[in-house]
């Protein structure tokens, strides 16, 4: 696949060295000729230039892109050059930083078809290797959801029980099941929760204490803080 991204910074180049290393095109925007000429010497096609103007992105062979992926720091450009991308017939990707609440998440989430937050993100992976335990933090939605991964242990005060009993928060909900090791998939009311077993639940932030009562019982190990960070 070919793929647009804007901003060769802390975020824009790892990646696109992701993409790379999985056998993708990829090509770099970046305005900023010192942060450009780093990128090329990470061995990537880069283009100096403003991503928010539709004749860089087009320079950059947005038409036959897969994706537009704008990663740089500042909102107005991420959010213009995946307008840009839009129209070209792109898949849009638009990075907004931790600072930015809901309000302007939901100003920005129906104009582009994934919003990711790299800081938050980070914090959920730093917060997992230090917690540990038997309950995973796998991405946060939006400003006030958080999809959890539980494995079933012999402390769950729900093992011996099926889904159609589990009476989770009124915001949270089970998205996926599997048996052991198998993959997750549709839960199904009838199905036994066994040790072993796994849960994909998406869970409102102000319910992660209940959600983890519940799942997993109050071992110190499987705390997870509230806000996924």
């Amino acid at each position: 696949m070919q793929f647009v991204i804007i901003g060769a910074g802390r975020v824009g180049l790892r990646t696109a060295r992701v993409l790379r290393e999985e056998g993708h095109d990829v090509t770099v925007i970046e305005a900023d000729p010192t942060i450009a000429e780093r990128g090329r010497e990470a061995g990537f096609d880069v283009i100096e230039g403003d991503g928010s103007r539709e004749s860089v992105l087009e320079s950059a062979t947005v038409d036959d892109a897969d994706a537009v992926g704008a990663l740089t720091g500042d909102l107005n450009v991420n959010f213009a050059a995946c307008l840009i991308g839009k129209h070209h017939g792109c898949r849009t990707v638009m990075r907004i930083d931790e600072d930015y609440r809901e309000g302007i998440y939901q100003q920005y989430a129906d104009e582009v078809d994934e919003v990711v937050y790299p800081e938050r993100l980070g914090a959920i992976g730093a917060k997992n290797a230090l917690l540990g335990g038997s309950l995973t933090a796998i991405a946060d939605v939006a400003q006030n959801l958080q999809i959890l991964r539980i494995t079933i242990t012999e402390e769950s005060p729900i093992r011996g029980y099926t889904l159609s009993e589990v009476a989770l928060p009124s915001e949270s909900r089970i998205l996926a099941f599997g048996k052991g090791e198998e993959p997750m998939g549709i839960p199904l009311p009838d199905n036994s929760i066994e040790t072993g077993d796994s849960l994909a639940v998406l869970a409102d932030f102000s319910e992660l204490a209940a959600v983890r009562q519940l799942l997993v019982g109050e071992k110190p190990s499987t705390t997870v803080a509230a806000g996924g960070a």
